[in-house]
């Protein structure tokens, strides 16, 4: 640690906008990280399975309730057309696709930022590197000979050390943001699919279904 801050220290100015830059690349991807694996995660196959044996006995409420207890951005497209179990075929569908508007963005929002804050902190170093080597080239041309390598070495030392920060940061974020796009991805394919899927089996046994249960069930 005692090095990291001799080397922040050495690297000058341009070490503040990459640290600033590294605090939202970390707050930005333990948010998501915190939501795509842990929120709205769920294994679609168990939840399906669960929904078509309480859909296949009638069970209306039970169903509703399970939606209610996951609150994942597919429970809650789901849950949203068993409300709608009582209108036609069209509204049901289109209940869902509302939900699906409203839970969708959420999986989507932010993951972006981490490409584009890596960018910013590879721009960041480059241009405390610039600096640094400014300093250099100003110490060989106006620098008195007693203090050329000093300044010299200090120059350059701040250049390197704005380069390393600046790749430093952006590495994880880049790397982030590919994994977390795969993720958000698989999310949204599982939804798609899961949702046409749970949409089959409501219409085919909406007719064993209690719409009565759906008063009061929100």
């Amino acid at each position: 640690m005692d090095a990291i801050a001799d080397a922040f220290k050495e690297g000058g100015w341009g070490m503040y906008p990459i640290a600033f830059i590294a605090v939202f690349i970390i707050a930005i991807a333990a948010e998501r990280i915190a939501y795509l694996f842990f929120k709205a995660r769920i294994n679609k196959n168990d939840f399906v399975n669960t929904m078509h044996k309480y859909l296949f006995q009638g069970n209306l409420q039970r169903a509703i309730t399970y939606c209610s207890s996951i609150r994942a951005p597919l429970a809650n497209i789901i849950k949203a057309g068993l409300l709608r179990i009582d209108g036609t075929e069209k509204e049901i569908q289109s209940a869902m696709d509302e939900m699906a508007l409203v839970e969708l963005p959420r999986i989507e929002k932010r993951t972006g930022y981490l490409a584009m804050l890596g960018n910013v902190a590879v721009l960041a170093g480059l241009l405390g590197t610039i600096s640094g080597l400014i300093k250099s080239f100003a110490a060989v041309s106006y620098a008195d000979a007693a203090e050329k390598a000093v300044l010299l070495a200090k120059g350059i030392s701040e250049a390197m050390n704005c380069t390393a920060f600046g790749l430093g940061a952006a590495i994880p974020g880049l790397i982030l943001f590919s994994i977390l796009s795969g993720t958000t991805q698989h999310l949204i394919d599982d939804i798609n699919e899961s949702t046409v899927r749970m949409l089959n089996l409501i219409l085919a046994n909406r007719d064993k279904l209690n719409t009565s249960d759906v008063q009061g069930a929100e």
